[in-house]
């Protein structure tokens, strides 16, 4: 019976030890050796060396296929552990990955801007942004695929918080030569004798243009929606008469974090120095009582400038 101590183990080198794992494992040095990116002899090398400091045969001599004496195998199993822990105690002392933020937009709504202000903010919390299509607005908050999402309202207000941000200019979409094309602006009574095509969907606003580009008539969206899509043979005009879509900034109830108020103050325009205060809805917050002008100070006087003494000329001397 071999008095080979395994808890000798417990001074080699982890690499070493993983070497020898990678043989045991594959009882074949030449495969081994591949799967570690290190030549054969290298391989060999070090278990030559692992036998000698640790006075016993782990693997049996001359043994074709590769195999493991008794103490290769007790070896093996410490050796396992040993590599176990090291790996646990590297995934406790790691530290946790920075909080991050998930953005969600709909087509049509640009952030690039409040991203940039963010990175110079808080460079150490990464910022997700993530498209959204218009009709998953509210799925993908529900369904936590993003922290806070701009929106088309309306909404289901009963689970989501939402602050309107602005209002988009609804415009017509027709042919370039189109008679309406020639106006600056478009009114409904315009479109009387026009084949209006359906434009609800706006995740399908691509093919609606498509279209309208095909066969005529004309499309009624938000601005940014024909802009996003934009087409040389098209051509857009705003309407009167006509609502206004709104943009909102919208996130579900009870998920509010730092993180998530410091966008909040991004996007409605607070400073870097300014405190964080709420984020609660515009309606939610008193406005601050208006501050009287103060009275004006009588202006003071200027000393009136002194004229100028004149000086007498003396008189001319007569000739004699």
């Amino acid at each position: 019976m071999s008095d080979f101590d395994v808890t000798a183990a417990d001074t080699i080198d982890l690499d070493r030890l993983r070497r020898f794992v990678a043989v045991a494992e594959e009882l074949h040095f030449a495969r081994a050796a591949k799967a570690l990116r290190i030549p054969r002899q290298a391989l060999s090398a070090t278990v030559i060396e692992l036998e000698a400091e640790l006075g016993t045969r782990v693997f049996v001599p001359g043994a074709s296929p590769t195999q493991l004496t008794d103490d290769g195998n007790a070896l093996l199993v410490r050796a396992r552990d040993l590599i176990r822990a090291q790996e646990q105690a590297e995934r406790e002392q790691k530290p946790d990955a920075p909080a991050s933020l998930r953005v969600g937009f709909v087509p049509g709504v640009t952030v690039s801007k409040w991203a940039r202000i963010w990175g110079d903010r808080l460079p150490d919390h990464p910022l997700e942004v993530v498209g959204v299509a218009q009709g998953e607005q509210e799925s993908a908050l529900r369904e936590g695929r993003v922290d806070v999402c701009f929106v088309r309202l309306p909404i289901d207000r009963t689970a989501t918080n939402a602050i309107p941000l602005w209002q988009e200019t609804p415009v017509v979409v027709v042919q370039k030569d189109d008679a309406l094309s020639l106006l600056d602006s478009i009114s409904p009574a315009d479109l009387a004798a026009e084949t209006v095509q359906e434009a609800a969907d706006l995740d399908q606003a691509v093919d609606t243009l498509a279209l309208v580009a095909a066969v005529g008539g004309a499309a009624i969206m938000p601005q940014s929606i024909a802009r996003l899509h934009h087409r040389r043979d098209l051509v857009y005009r705003p309407i009167s008469d006509t609502e206004f879509t709104e943009i909102a900034l919208a996130w579900p109830t009870g998920t509010d974090t730092e993180l998530l108020e410091e966008f909040v103050g991004i996007v409605r325009g607070r400073s870097a120095n300014s405190s964080r205060g709420g984020v609660a809805e515009p309606e939610q917050r008193t406005a601050a009582p208006a501050r009287k002008p103060a009275a004006k100070k009588p202006a003071a006087r200027k000393p009136a400038p002194k004229k100028p003494v004149a000086r007498g000329r003396k008189p001319a001397r007569r000739g004699r």
